[in-house]
């Protein structure tokens, strides 16, 4: 980040500190480039869907003592001739764990196959007092149709928030401010999804949860640096356009630094407590929030002002 600066445009808001955001529009295009391209390969590499969006079984156990995974796994995949994950996790006030199976099973899973899987893990592990806990099947095609509401769902909410957009902020060009807001929104959206994939988890209904949060925090903190801007154009009307975003931008940094910061700290203890205590399940909605978090407020701040000084600038030049 260049150093703070003092207007030299007498009238139009000198002795004001700004950062250089736009002079660096080039460094932050590039950045945004490249995060959304190992975004994009980690996806060619490989991504893990969880059963819910490509259809499949789950089954839950609960148990005493100690399992160990991978022998579990490769006990369930001779029974069900599947690939399968299990996953461990602490059943709430009680001393006993849970073990979740997950396989897909485009045939479904048959009462008589769920008992014979039953029989399988209680003869293989006599001691630890096995009970089945949930089953459940999901149609491939009930994945796909609740995946496609969801990605409908985000695309509603992007062209609603261009209209609120362009109708709250029309004194600055409002529809360009819209599409720039959104522009970033799916900039921290892939970028985050790049993360949650290159991380390891599944993508799951947590994942949606993150995306709709990310949506709402990012967009908070684009709309105060354009509300700044809005506000700064009344004050200093003969400002240059950079000098008049880059002034909005450095008020509103401490504002959106300050909400960010607290939403951070808040999923790191959420995050370090559930590890501790082997409540994975919340993992992967909090450390992706941290990360879309950091993504959203440098979007707000380096990524959505100068596409939208790009924007006005070059309609001008045409």
């Amino acid at each position: 980040m260049s150093k703070t600066t003092k207007s030299q445009t007498s009238g139009t808001g000198s002795d004001i500190k700004r950062i250089n955001f736009t002079g660096k529009s080039k460094i932050f295009y590039v950045i945004s480039a490249v995060l959304i391209a190992l975004s994009v390969l980690v996806t060619i590499l490989g991504v893990d869907v969880a059963i819910e969006f490509k259809g499949g079984t789950m089954i839950t156990y609960s148990f005493a003592g100690e399992i160990i995974d991978s022998e579990a796994e490769s006990r369930v995949e001779e029974v069900t001739g599947a690939n399968v994950t299990v996953q461990q996790g602490e059943l709430f006030q009680s001393d006993r764990k849970k073990l979740s199976i997950s396989f897909v099973s485009n045939e479904g899973f048959t009462a008589e196959k769920q008992s014979a899987l039953t029989a399988a893990l209680q003869e293989t592990y006599a001691d630890n007092d096995i009970e089945i806990l949930d089953s459940t099947d999901v149609a491939a095609s009930s994945g796909r149709n609740f995946f496609i509401k969801c990605i409908v769902a985000v695309v509603f909410s992007a062209v609603i928030l261009i209209l609120y957009i362009a109708f709250r902020f029309k004194r600055i060009s409002g529809w360009s401010s819209g599409v720039c807001a959104v522009i970033a929104l799916l900039h921290d959206i892939v970028v985050t999804y790049g993360a949650f994939v290159l991380i390891g988890f599944q993508i799951n209904s947590n994942f949606i949860a993150v995306v709709l949060t990310i949506l709402g925090c990012s967009i908070n903190n684009t709309i105060v640096v354009y509300d700044r801007i809005r506000e700064n154009r009344k004050l200093m009307p003969m400002a240059e356009i950079h000098d008049l975003v880059n002034i909005s931008t450095t008020q509103s940094m401490t504002r959106s630094f300050r909400t960010s910061i607290t939403t951070v700290v808040t999923m790191l203890i959420i995050s370090i407590v559930a590890s501790v205590y082997g409540v994975t399940s919340i993992l992967s909605f909090s450390v992706p929030i941290i990360v879309g978090m950091m993504v959203g407020t440098y979007s707000s701040l380096c990524l959505a002002p100068c596409l939208w000084v790009s924007w006005q600038t070059k309609g001008k030049k045409a």
